[in-house]
């Protein structure tokens, strides 16, 4: 059933999948603030990060509707409401949304996409629902590293990068504070999760 855009269930979609990506990105934006007031700097970088994308996914979905430029375009929907103090609430929150875009919304989008006849549309839901479980799965790794105490620490000897300074440290546990750069622990992070960095790179 091909209809056109401007009739279509899927232009409704598009603009509730712009709404919540640009939603997303100001939560992330939030809460990386949550973080930075926590001193943890490593986690205030992964909202941002995270944020940056769901702003990319918002143009995807915002440039699908070209075609219906200058409408004003009715939707409802249900958006998160994670407000917190507590940094591994908001983590886990945030996991839990990105799933449900992954599992549930936009599968659905896709498939009504389809049925319009829209296929590069369902295939930008396609592929965005992917990076949303990528996105899951990051928060769920961090809350899960706060949770257990072993985000600063290791049962055994680790490798630790300062993000400030790029200093590195070998022990079970990062400095509480940098010995080059006098940043506080929250700027180390394992060397497996230095950005552009990984051990034999460093030849460690």
């Amino acid at each position: 059933m091909s209809v056109s855009l401007k009739e279509s269930k899927t232009k409704e979609n598009l603009l509730r999948a712009f709404a919540g990506e640009s939603q997303a990105a100001n939560r992330y934006t939030f809460a990386a603030n949550v973080a930075k007031n926590n001193k943890l700097h490593l986690v205030e970088e992964v909202f941002l990060f995270t944020a940056n994308q769901e702003r990319a996914h918002a143009k995807v979905f915002f440039d699908h509707l070209k075609e219906v430029a200058g409408e004003n375009i009715y939707i409802d929907g249900n958006f998160p409401v994670d407000i917190s103090d507590d940094i591994v609430s908001l983590l886990n929150k945030a996991k839990h949304n990105e799933f449900e875009e992954f599992e549930d919304a936009y599968p659905n989008f896709a498939k009504i996409a389809k049925e319009e006849g829209f296929a590069q549309i369902a295939a930008s839901f396609e592929l965005i629902a992917k990076v949303e479980k990528t996105h899951g799965e990051r928060f769920g790794f961090y809350a899960k590293m706060l949770e257990e105490n072993k985000l600063y620490q290791s049962d055994t000897s680790g490798i630790w990068m300062c993000l400030n300074c790029g200093h590195i440290v070998t022990g079970n546990k990062a400095p509480e504070i940098c010995p080059v750069c006098q940043y506080d622990q929250g700027y180390f992070v394992p060397i497996e999760y230095a950005p552009y960095s990984d051990k034999a790179m460093l030849g460690l």
